[in-house]
């Protein structure tokens, strides 16, 4: 077989540490492993070695977290196909409905009729019998070899299918764990690739969570008429009595629905499919519970300021047995910025003898572009005092200062710790600051404030919230401040009893985030920003832990 790097992407030139991180995988492949992770840093450029390792192997799937990096996959290396989700592409069934002609895929994707909200199959009356009916739209995936046309066709499905036709695509965790899940033996023709990278793998436990776990809200309580009363919330069986007439009552209303010889509207059909997915993810979780009861944890319920129920999380444990499932490719590269092997293979199961560790010894960032002062201002915890506080918060006041004419980021480990924040520092400095999480009380999105953000000449983004999947480059940010390490929180039941099961994991969690902290305004070689940490909890934990640390970030923090 040719030499690895004779596989590197055209229009490319391999650079001197991609050179001896695609020789590594070589070597660990021809030394008979099948699974290995590969931590490398920002910058490194890993989607030119995934996509090397990809054509090395011939047919492969890459996975990924964010739908930028399916872009940049996709976009710089037009051999890979993506994979996106429904509510990227318009629906064609609800866009006839509404009569907005067939090309103007913008007008429906602004008014979101999306196929996230579209019928792919429904209920319909045939001679007096109820049948279900295919979507017109919808393509066979045997209509691209048998080079049926696809004019006309759902868009959704098309680059689907392409996906999975095409020897190397890109999906994201939610695609790709529906594809292993429901849809193995469906396509299984197409599944079976000697290799899979999953890229952004310090997210694999939250991606699975998202997709296995079941958060039950006020609003499912009252759109069925559930009675809470007659649950109780700490009992797993009983939990999964609610799950059960949750679904029973999408059901009946689905039924209700499909029955009513009235539907015109696209709303119409928008209802039925958000009833069919309410039902489908009840029962599925029903039955992932009752599969295996001792693994789910019941968080403790969330409820308003007047104390009425909010909503309730139940989430698993253990994620090895999904790590197994979905995750059964004969070759496996895991690849991030900040992974640890012991770690990593605690959390998902797999045995450390049989995988290979390949840790980038440097960045290909100048140490000077990434400069990190440890101030150690005070150390912080649940327990910390008014004056450790108060000496925090006077600290970023005076390098907010210091920084008057600059943008920046101010990372801390919760929304009330952001408040704190902002009624502490001066008057002239709060001006500047924009808070940003997932969710604002503004009702703004993420994407809406770092917009506004961007049009700032002084502006400071403060958040519990931003330590990773975010990109601050050049201008955007030339100085972060990190007020307080990012330990997970142990007042939610799940990250407890995690901590007591697998003793790794809390300080890999703290580690981990507190890395991609670092990383958040420094994004390419000429980018540069100066990096303040004031709790003093963060060195210590750096240095009680330092093989977690992978090599990359060892200069930066003084080590040899």
């Amino acid at each position: 077989m040719p030499n690895i790097l004779t596989y590197f992407p055209e229009n490319f030139q391999a650079r001197l540490l991609q050179k001896k991180i695609l020789e590594d995988i070589e070597s660990k492949i021809a030394s008979g492993y099948k699974t290995i992770i590969l931590s490398a840093p920002t910058g490194v450029g890993k989607s030119l070695v995934a996509a090397t390792v990809a054509k090395y192997f011939g047919r492969s799937f890459i996975v990924t977290a964010s739908k930028h990096l399916q872009d940049q996959y996709s976009q710089e290396l037009s051999f890979i196909k993506p994979v996106k989700g429904k509510s990227n592409f318009p629906c064609l069934k609800l866009m006839e409905h509404e009569k907005i002609n067939e090309n103007d895929f913008q007008t429906a994707v602004k008014r979101e009729l999306t196929c996230e909200k579209g019928l792919c199959e429904e209920t319909v009356t045939k001679n007096k019998k109820k049948i279900k009916e295919i979507c017109k739209f919808k393509p066979k995936i045997t209509d691209f070899a048998d080079n049926i046309p696809i004019e006309n066709k759902c868009q959704y499905y098309v680059q689907k299918f392409l996906g999975l036709i095409s020897d190397h695509s890109v999906w994201n965790y939610s695609s790709y764990f529906q594809l292993m899940k429901f849809n193995k033996n469906t396509f299984s023709d197409y599944i079976d690739r000697p290799i899979a990278i999953f890229d952004e793998a310090h997210k694999i436990e939250d991606q699975i969570i998202q997709f296995i776990g079941i958060d039950i809200s006020s609003k499912h309580i009252e759109e069925c008429g559930i009675n809470l009363e007659h649950y109780d919330l700490s009992d797993i069986d009983l939990i999964i009595k609610l799950l059960d007439d949750l679904a029973e009552s999408y059901s009946k209303q689905l039924k209700d629905m499909e029955q009513n010889t009235t539907l015109h509207a696209a709303s119409d059909y928008e209802r039925i499919k958000k009833l069919e997915e309410k039902y489908n993810r009840m029962a599925d979780a029903r039955v992932e519970i009752l599969s295996n009861k001792d693994n789910f944890v019941i968080n403790e319920p969330q409820n308003d300021q007047n104390e009425i129920f909010k909503s309730i999380s139940i989430k698993p444990l253990d994620i090895s047995k999904y790590v197994e499932s979905y995750f059964d490719i004969k070759n496996r590269i895991f690849m991030s910025a900040t992974i640890d092997k012991e770690s990593f293979c605690e959390n998902t199961g797999i045995k450390q003898s049989e995988v290979a560790f390949i840790d980038a010894p440097t960045s290909p960032f100048s140490l000077e572009n990434r400069k990190i002062n440890f101030l150690n201002i005070s150390q912080l915890s649940l327990k910390s005092n008014l004056d450790d506080e108060m000496a925090v918060s006077k600290k970023i006041d005076e390098i907010l200062t210091k920084h008057s004419d600059q943008k920046g980021l101010i990372l801390t480990s919760s929304k009330i710790r952001c408040y704190n924040i902002i009624n502490q520092i001066s008057p002239q400095n709060k001006k500047r600051i924009r808070i940003c999480h997932t969710s604002n009380q503004n009702g703004k999105t993420q994407d809406q404030i770092l917009k506004e953000h961007s049009e700032d000449s002084d502006g400071v983004l403060l958040s519990s919230s931003l330590w990773e999947g975010v990109d601050l480059k050049d201008d955007l940010s030339r100085f972060q401040i990190i007020a307080k390490t990012p330990y997970p929180n142990l007042s939610d039941k799940r990250v407890k009893t995690k901590m007591q099961k697998f003793p790794l994991w809390y300080k890999a969690q703290t580690i981990m985030k507190l890395l991609q902290g670092f990383g958040r305004s420094i994004r390419s070689e000429d980018d540069w920003a100066v990096t303040y940490v004031l709790d003093s909890a963060a060195l210590t934990i750096l240095n009680q832990y330092k093989t977690m640390v992978p090599k990359a970030y060892y200069d930066v923090l003084g080590w040899k």
